[in-house]
């Protein structure tokens, strides 16, 4: 990997453990009567714009997914990884696209609000759902994320993504918290995931509607199984935060 694409790595991967780290701490926090509130990606902006330098802030936030953003593409149309030319293959590489353009969006977000807008992307998701055809699209969004909680999962527990760690010459220590953060965060992504799955499922049989995010998922979790729950889970998403933030310093690992 160049040195100029393994800054872009380094300084992607970075913006985004520190999302799941201001996320998971902020909600853990919430959860064990500590302050806080229970955040999704919409609320960290707010809560960076109430910080002193937020604009500043903002702006380093916004040009770190952009980063991230452009190695995702890198990934995809790059084929770094060496994917075979089947449609496993193709399915992953236009998954790296994909997740390039979410995080590009949020990226937008945060330098949106950073150059006077008085609010992110909040109500985007809102206002697909009341579209005419807003049902069907919670639905099909309800469907891919249970296929990325299933995905978390498998990540989590299959240990496929140690050999990426085992072989990227981290040291013991380090390698050692890569792996606990990592299992723990995933399992946690997958829990988040599949719960958002099932509200946009509920949305899209007409039970319920509105703009729906990681907050709700968090709120869904504290209300049906209480805060030490929903904490133990922002813990989770947190120590991704972590894992990824370890692996910024370690580009040549594979990026989940």
């Amino acid at each position: 990997m160049s040195s100029k694409k393994e800054m872009l790595s380094r300084f992607g991967m970075a913006a985004k453990g520190i999302v799941y780290l201001l996320i998971g701490v902020l909600t853990a926090m919430a959860a064990f009567g500590q302050g806080g509130s229970k955040s999704g990606k919409d609320g960290i902006l707010k809560f960076l714009a109430q910080q002193s330098y937020g604009k500043i802030l903002l702006i380093a936030l916004g040009l770190g997914l952009i980063a991230y953003t452009f190695y995702r593409f890198y990934q995809g149309f790059g084929n770094i990884k060496n994917h075979d030319d089947d449609p496993k293959g193709y399915f992953k590489r236009t998954a790296y696209v994909v997740s390039g353009l979410i995080y590009g969006y949020f990226a937008f977000s945060a330098l949106k609000m950073a150059f006077g807008s008085s609010s992110g992307d909040s109500g985007s998701s809102s206002q697909l759902l009341n579209s005419e055809y807003g049902d069907i699209i919670a639905i099909v969004i309800a469907i891919i994320l249970l296929g990325k909680a299933i995905y978390e999962f498998y990540v989590a527990y299959s240990g496929k993504y140690k050999e990426d760690i085992e072989h990227a010459g981290i040291d013991p220590d380090a390698q050692s918290l890569l792996t606990k953060a990592g299992k723990m965060g995933f399992t946690a992504r997958g829990i988040v995931a599949g719960i958002m799955a099932f509200l946009f499922f509920k949305t899209g049989m007409g039970s319920s509607g509105g703009d729906i995010n990681r907050a709700d998922a968090f709120s869904l979790l504290q209300n049906e199984f209480g805060s030490v729950a929903m904490g133990l889970v922002a813990l989770g998403v947190a120590l991704y935060g972590v894992f990824m933030l370890i692996k910024s310093k370690y580009p040549d690992t594979n990026v989940r």
